[in-house]
């Protein structure tokens, strides 16, 4: 049986702290949603019951084989939205995630099919995310490059639409190459394609880049992350 769309937002932000390497805890959830404690729990409960995912006795969450591949289905079929409404459409990648949203819980799957085969041999959506998920390549948080790194954007982790506005705003967009100039707790400053440009150090913690000499690989902690106006942005 289909999820509800409750259901379905529940499963992709699931999925956004498994494939972020954060802990799937109720906590973390309600974080990531802007959400009640006792609203998530209730929506666990029912994800439990309808065999979508499963609780050990610390309540921490874990996808069943169902749960899994559905939450695998819908962040692939979002991010596939997203390159469809930004090469196809037109639609601004800063713009362009919360229009998928309502979106893909609406479209047929002849026009799915339709969109999937639009996009050609895109592999990632417009944030740097894979679409086919499974292929994602490990960055490091652009927040840990010391001055002089040689760097390429690789994704945004948080997709919140304000962020995405303030990123496009300062020329950050992935597959962008530059270099780290430098930083300190409030502000990176950098190279971009040929342009000199800043960003807070609290949205770097959340842009992933490839970089030269890399820093060890980190997580960056939930409360480190900056959040959007209304929840975090997968």
């Amino acid at each position: 049986m289909e999820p509800t769309v409750a259901e379905q937002e529940y499963l992709e932000s699931l999925f956004w702290l498994l494939e972020a390497g954060l802990a799937m805890t109720g906590a973390n959830l309600a974080r990531a949603m802007q959400l009640s404690a006792p609203t998530v729990s209730e929506m666990l409960g029912r994800l439990e019951r309808d065999g979508l995912i499963a609780r050990d006795s610390s309540r921490t969450i874990s996808f069943t084989e169902e749960g899994r591949a559905d939450a695998e289905r819908l962040v692939s079929r979002h991010r596939m939205v997203e390159r469809f409404l930004t090469d196809v459409v037109g639609v601004p990648w800063d713009d362009v995630h919360e229009e998928a949203e309502k979106l893909e819980h609406a479209m047929t799957p002849r026009f799915e099919a339709f969109m999937r085969a639009a996009i050609g041999d895109a592999t990632t959506c417009p944030h740097g995310h894979p679409i086919h998920v499974g292929h994602r390549i490990d960055g490091v948080p652009l927040a840990d490059c010391a001055p002089g790194a040689s760097i390429q954007i690789l994704r945004f982790e948080n997709e919140a639409e304000d962020l995405l506005h303030y990123l496009k705003s300062v020329g950050v967009e992935p597959g962008l190459t530059g270099q780290v100039l430098g930083s300190d707790p409030e502000v990176v400053s950098l190279t971009l394609a040929g342009r000199e440009t800043e960003l807070t150090t609290s949205v770097a913690e959340t842009v992933s880049v490839l970089a030269n000499p890399s820093p060890p690989p980190r997580i960056a902690l939930p409360e480190q992350l900056v959040l959007g106006r209304e929840r975090y942005g997968r």
